[in-house]
């Protein structure tokens, strides 16, 4: 039998990745009623109980390298940001799917991020393709005073940025040296740090139930970011990041199987549609330039 190649592998441990993040979504709804900040909190204590014992396991420093402590604030701030806006998005939206979609906004900041603060060349094709996907998501969001759904739309779209804004600082540390074992072990102190306060005056009482949900959430995510960063360790964004829209069909087939048979509106699997296809155009385009690149 052969073996798997190293982007076969990076496929899988990204599809399950994909798998997680939509487990992680379908559980928030599950949770119920519950302060959004007191979903973050037990999302983000697990991951943190993951990131410590593999940290341990592999005797790795629970150190950052040099200069890196300011860019894992920002990354810690904007992520957590993120994190809040994904998770009411999450939970308010009358579809998961549409809020995973707004998430899933986050490469095309990274790359206008990127552009901005790395000095990261953006290329026309690249430009449109952000334009493409910004008309993408404005579909899924339906901005009108009308839409009942436009503050959880727009708080989705947020988290997509704030992620954009993390993972532009994850790519400057790791282009410097850091341990992404490590980023993600900070993240996970520093968002438990400050969500605990939250609950220590604010706590509000849980059933059995509900806490197990919290607690999927919380082994979903950490499921989801160690198995992304595993896919990356096998191979590079350009050859497997498409593979991470697969999400939206994992989260659109879990908000009709477990979520009273959700199905999204017209516009917004046109928007699906438009912000899939940037994505894929852009795969494909980085792929080729990668090609020329080497050649």
């Amino acid at each position: 039998m052969n073996k798997l190649t190293d982007k076969t592998k990076g496929i899988i441990c990204i599809l399950l990745s994909a798998l997680c993040f939509s487990g992680m979504s379908s559980f928030i709804n599950l949770s119920g009623d519950l302060p959004t900040p007191q979903k973050v909190f037990f999302r983000n204590l697990v991951a943190l109980f993951f990131a410590g014992a593999v940290l341990i396991k592999r005797k790795e420093p629970f150190k950052p390298v040099k200069g890196a402590m300011p860019f894992h604030l920002l990354r810690s701030a904007a992520g957590l940001l993120g994190v809040f806006g994904n998770f009411y998005a999450t939970t308010h939206m009358a579809h998961t799917a549409d809020a995973a979609m707004l998430n899933k906004m986050s490469p095309f900041f990274t790359l206008v991020f990127s552009a901005i603060f790395l000095k990261e060349r953006v290329k026309p094709k690249q430009a449109l393709a952000i334009i493409g996907a910004f008309c993408g998501a404005m579909l899924v969001i339906k901005p009108s005073f009308g839409n009942v759904e436009i503050l959880p739309s727009l708080a989705g779209f947020f988290g997509g940025l704030c992620a954009g804004a993390a993972y532009t600082c994850v790519r400057h540390m790791g282009n410097n040296g850091e341990n992404g074992r490590f980023t993600v072990f900070f993240f996970s102190a520093f968002s438990v740090l400050v969500t605990a306060p939250y609950l220590i005056f604010n706590y509000h009482p849980m059933t059995s139930k509900q806490l197990v949900y919290l607690l999927l959430v919380g082994l979903c995510a950490a499921g989801g970011q160690f198995s992304i960063t595993a896919a990356y360790t096998f191979a590079p964004s350009r050859e497997i990041s498409v593979y991470d829209y697969s999400n939206i069909v994992f989260t659109a087939i879990e908000g009709y199987l477990f979520l009273g048979r959700q199905i999204p509106d017209i516009l917004s699997l046109v928007g699906y549609c438009v912000i899939i296809f940037m994505a894929i155009w852009m795969y494909f385009y980085n792929k080729k330039g990668t090609a020329l690149k080497n050649s």
